[in-house]
This record gives structure tokens, sequence and C-alpha cells, in this order.
């Protein structure tokens, strides 16, 4: 059996992850979640020296409360 060696360009892989492109689709991904979690959630992207980063926050009293007795956003993540 032939073994095959696989090497990723580092530098490649890094701009892939801080591209408009991947910070493009984690804002639509986590602006559906926050939809589906219904009222007082939002949700907010921004790009790290590393990689473009996406959340789901519980804003209101109410969703807080929501997301702490029922783990509404792991939930609506899954």
């Amino acid at each position: 059996m032939d073994k095959y060696r696989l090497e990723l360009n580092r530098s490649g892989v890094r701009e892939l992850l801080r591209s408009d492109e991947m910070k493009t689709m984690l804002t639509a991904k986590a602006k559906a979640a926050a939809q589906a979690c219904g009222a007082g959630y939002e949700s907010g992207s921004y790009v790290l020296s590393t990689r473009a980063v996406a959340r789901v926050s519980a804003v209101s009293i109410d969703a807080k409360r929501d997301n702490l007795k029922n783990n509404t956003i792991l939930r609506v993540l899954r």
C-alpha cells in the first residue's frame, strides 16, 4: 500500500481563514442561528489576526434566562 503525504501551505490556509469570503459565510450562519433562537439574540463577526470569527449571544434579560435554562444557542447550532 502506498503512503501519501499531504503538506498544507500554512500561509495559504491562514489567508483563507482571514478572507472576506470566510467572514461572509460565518456572518450568514451566525445571523441564521440568531434568528432561529428568537427575540433577544444577536450575532456579530470580526477578524482576528489568525482567523475570522462569528458569534451569537443573548442580549435581553429574557433571552439570557432562556439560554441558561434551555441552552438555546447550543441547541440551534447542532
